[in-house]
């Protein structure tokens, strides 16, 4: 008998056939089953602001829509109450203080386009989690996080180095000196280091020319040159800041590229939310990754012809009530292309309100946080309790309101589980999951204790036990007011964090938050009886936190924020007039 070769059974093209369809159906239902997110990140709106917390007169539909549709999170926390440090925290899902983004010093935030400070690039963004999960992701709007280390084209601290495919917006922030006729932030800079040295330059003139002039006194001539030259050099100095600035900082970019330079605001908000829809309608059969980061609400203030004057609220009213239309028109597109099923949509702000914000006409220019103390820069709870709205239809329950500290962090984790990606395990995430409290499989939030700090200080800890409905917050230290009496820091126009700008308190002050949100009444051993034991438990979680923090390069120093040419970036090279639009010659935009 001869040997024969064993035949596969004639079934085994079938089989084959059968585990490739399964795995391919597989492979797109793990595909579908992976959201597609678009993220909304609002610049200095109170939680006030919106009418669906709380607001008759200022109207949001489409943010009011979404919290009718979704989750309205009524304790919804910033991680710091200022752009640069908020926004690194949100991205990473990390405090701040971890990554260099808090700054010792009075200034907390990038303000020139060529400094070399910024988001580390060995910080793990949540859009780079994505982009290695096989999402296309885009920020478009107001980036914050600096631009370039060494030179001009290394990019280090660009959106492009953390994550994101595709960046069209402004690199550095918008300011009242990026808006020609609406003021400016520097007006203290300028009283230290222009108006009263030129006051005392002109004193000692005006010393010398008399006692030269009664014969007290021999002065050179060569003395009076040096002082003139130098109340010009000044001058010179000034005018020269006041040209320049606008072109050299208030910029778009696409990419790489400058787009507009300087910025025009004419219908600004119309042409990014246009460039958003377009990045939806590119990648609509692909996950997506888009944060829409407004420029709006921080000044200075605008919105386009459509919007100019139609608001109860006056230029604040009118830019609040545009960005809420953009927010209207991309959920449009979501249901247009039939995604809005498969994607969770997040709406927020990086801070409360501006409480100080007046423009130079005396217009109240800053917004809304209702019935909290504070704002914009400090700790109190209008600086960092801001709107929270998600929405997922289908998994998220329509109209759910819950009362439970979370945290702008928490974004990271999230959006990285639902996508897939593995968190990092080489650092400490603080950001918790929100889907067990956004599903309602948890009724607790994951967060006992919250960190709430002042630039590089810790300022105050929150805590929320396990077995109770407290919600105890101390601080160590408050900002001192001004004038007395008064709902900010007007005097300065921001609080600062140290120094005779604040008060500190020992014991700390403690307020109950459950039962006295405007934190009006500090409590005391005498109406707290455990008011030891819990000051003594916050100490200890503060103590335990502040173990686990490493000395990192300091983003923020001096040197990292000041403004240095060798980075500055300028669409015309030959000189500093620094004139481009792109975006006209490309129909996205017009002056």
């Amino acid at each position: 008998m001869t040997d024969s070769v064993r035949k596969p059974p004639k079934d085994w093209k079938m089989r084959t056939l059968l585990l490739v369809i399964l795995f391919l159906c597989g492979a797109r239902s793990r595909a579908k089953s992976r959201p597609n997110f678009v993220l909304f990140m609002a610049d200095d709106l109170g939680i006030g602001d919106p009418g669906c917390y709380g607001n008759k007169t200022l109207r949001t539909p489409n943010i009011d829509r979404l919290a009718s549709e979704g989750v309205k999170l009524t304790q919804h926390l910033a991680a710091s109450p200022l752009c640069t440090p908020s926004r690194a925290a949100f991205l990473t899902g990390r405090y701040p203080i971890r990554s260099g983004m808090a700054s010792q010093s009075q200034v907390g935030v990038f303000l020139f386009s060529a400094s070399s400070g910024g988001l580390p690039r060995s910080e793990i963004t949540f859009a780079k989690l994505l982009k290695t999960e096989g999402y296309s992701t885009a920020l478009i709007g107001k980036w914050h996080l600096g631009t370039s280390c060494h030179n001009r084209t290394d990019f280090c601290h660009h959106p492009l180095s953390h994550g994101f495919d595709y960046f069209h917006g402004l690199p550095v922030t918008n300011l009242r000196d990026c808006k020609p006729g609406d003021g400016t932030v520097f007006t203290a800079a300028f009283q230290l280091l222009v108006f009263s040295p030129l006051q005392v330059i002109g004193i000692t003139l005006l010393t010398l020319a008399v006692l030269k002039y009664l014969g007290l006194l021999r002065v050179p001539p060569a003395a009076f040159f040096c002082l003139l030259f130098l109340a010009a050099l000044i001058l010179v100095l000034l005018l020269a800041f006041l040209h320049y600035f606008r072109p050299l900082n208030c910029f778009l970019m696409r990419d790489h590229d400058i787009s507009q330079q300087p910025m025009s605001y004419d219908n600004l908000t119309q042409r990014l939310t246009a460039d958003a829809a377009q990045f939806l309608q590119r990648n609509a059969e692909t996950p997506f990754l888009l944060v829409l980061s407004y420029l709006q609400v921080h000044t200075a203030l605008f919105s386009s012809e459509d919007f100019a004057g139609k608001s109860k609220h006056g230029a604040y009213g009118d830019a609040a009530e545009e960005m809420d239309w953009s927010v209207g028109q991309i959920l449009d597109v979501l249901d247009e292309l039939k995604l809005a099923n498969n994607t969770l949509v997040y709406f927020s702000s990086d801070q409360g309100a501006h409480v100080e914000e007046m423009s130079i006409r005396g217009e109240v220019h800053g917004g809304s946080n209702g019935i909290y103390k504070g704002g914009k820069a400090n700790n109190w709870e209008g600086g960092i309790r801001v709107p929270g709205v998600l929405r997922w239809p289908g998994v998220i329950q329509a109209g759910l309101e819950i009362d439970e500290p979370t945290s702008n962090m928490d974004i990271f984790p999230t959006v990285a589980k639902l996508a897939g990606a593995p968190l990092p395990e080489d650092r400490i995430i603080d950001g918790r999951d929100l889907m067990p409290l956004l599903r309602g499989e948890s009724q607790h939030s994951d967060h006992e204790f919250l960190f709430h700090y002042c630039n590089f200080y810790l300022n105050a800890v929150r805590w929320h036990p396990r077995n109770s409905t407290s919600i105890w917050k101390a601080f160590f230290f408050t900002p001192n007011f001004s004038p007395e009496g008064a709902n900010g820091c007007f005097s300065t126009h921001v609080c600062f964090c140290h120094g005779r700008h604040v008060t500190y308190h020992d014991p700390p002050l403690l307020f109950d938050l459950s039962k006295d949100p405007r934190e009006r009444n500090p409590l005391t051993p005498t109406s707290e009886p455990q008011f030891r034991e819990i000051l003594g438990a916050m100490q200890q979680a503060a103590d335990r936190h502040t173990e686990t923090l490493r000395d990192v390069p300091n983003q923020l120093s001096l040197g990292n924020i000041i403004w240095k040419p060798w980075l500055q970036m300028c669409c015309s090279s030959p000189s500093l007039s620094c004139q481009c639009d792109r975006e006209k010659q490309d129909g996205t935009g017009s002056r």
